[in-house]
């Protein structure tokens, strides 16, 4: 029998606790899944971390299989003696040797119910499988919220309890105010329980599209607002996009690049409390081109100014002095 190192699988100790255990299988589920892994080896690798995952979330299935030893991964090894009697080896009572066993399916019939030293039953209750998928939404969608369409090829086990994989259509709701990186927990969405067991729970995890006004910082969004260098200099009302529609800016005179202007509520929705904020951010847009009159007019404020932009770099060189 080859030995199946499942703790190096996910990459935790062997004294990892559950959570942890969960949480590097989330991450490598994520990172391998077929739909979004450019890696060539990310569906065989993603079958042997489902396999670990099978394993060592479950009390007495990592019990069993800690009874095994410590081996090199791919080793040739013999289970310790009586091992077979004590976990019930190969599911349904099959007379084959260890060595054509798979080391999922010495745990496929095994349950957390079940005394030391029992034989495993076929008809034990196993929990589906959890899937986690990524949902790329609009920043609109995340504004009022939507309804995904995911049509995903998922690993599921058959009543045998061997790994496959199968078309799934799903209708997620996605609450207004999803963020990205944010994690949705479908209950029961996931892959179907054998003998009773419950389903699996599908995790949506949120990815924002780029947007080509608002950048997204939480519930927070900027927006950058060019201005004339009149407007920057007198003041102005300014027109500004929201995702709710356009609301009204007074831009004080003499308003910098680089100075935030907020506008309260106009972010994305919280799920409790008030939304989000919106910050324009000042930049200074220069015209392309300009006549002989506005040349004119810009020299003549030129000379009427004492306006010195760089007055701190005179300062800054006494101070050194």
């Amino acid at each position: 029998m080859k030995y199946k190192d499942y703790y190096q699988a996910l990459g935790v100790d062997r004294n990892a606790t559950l959570a942890q255990i969960k949480s590097a299988y989330r991450k490598l589920a994520h990172k391998y899944h077929p739909d979004v892994s450019k890696d060539p080896e990310g569906e065989a690798k993603f079958k042997d971390i489902a396999e670990a995952y099978q394993t060592l979330k479950d009390t007495e299935k990592r019990a069993a299989y800690d009874q095994l030893g410590s081996h090199t991964s791919g080793q040739e090894f013999q289970p310790p003696p009586d091992w077979e009697t004590q976990f019930g080896g190969r599911p349904g009572g099959d007379a084959h040797g260890f060595d054509d066993i798979d080391l999922a399916e010495l745990f496929a019939g095994l349950s957390g119910g079940r005394h030391r030293g029992a034989r495993a039953r076929p008809d034990m209750p196993i929990a589906g499988q959890d899937y986690d998928v990524s949902a790329e939404i609009t920043l609109e969608d995340a504004y009022r919220g939507t309804q995904v369409d995911l049509n995903l090829s998922v690993p599921d086990y058959d009543a045998q309890g061997r790994l496959r994989r199968v078309e799934r259509a799903f209708k997620a709701r996605i609450p207004k105010g999803a963020t990205d990186g944010q994690r949705l927990r479908l209950r029961a969405q996931g892959g179907k329980g054998l003998n009773g067991g419950p389903d699996g729970d599908l995790y949506l995890n949120i990815a924002l599209r780029p947007h080509p006004l608002y950048r997204v910082s939480g519930h927070d969004l900027q927006i950058d607002l060019p201005l004339a260098p009149w407007e920057s200099a007198l003041g102005a009302i300014i027109e500004i996009p929201t995702l709710d529609g356009p609301v009204s800016l007074k831009v004080p005179a003499g308003s910098g690049a680089g100075q935030k202007m907020r506008l309260a509520g106009r972010g994305l929705p919280r799920p409790h409390g008030g939304p989000g904020d919106l910050f324009a951010v000042v930049q200074i847009a220069m015209p392309r081109a300009l006549t002989d009159r506005q040349k004119a007019l810009f020299k003549e404020l030129g000379e009427a100014s004492t306006f010195d932009p760089r007055a701190h770099f005179t300062q800054e060189r006494h101070h050194a002095g």
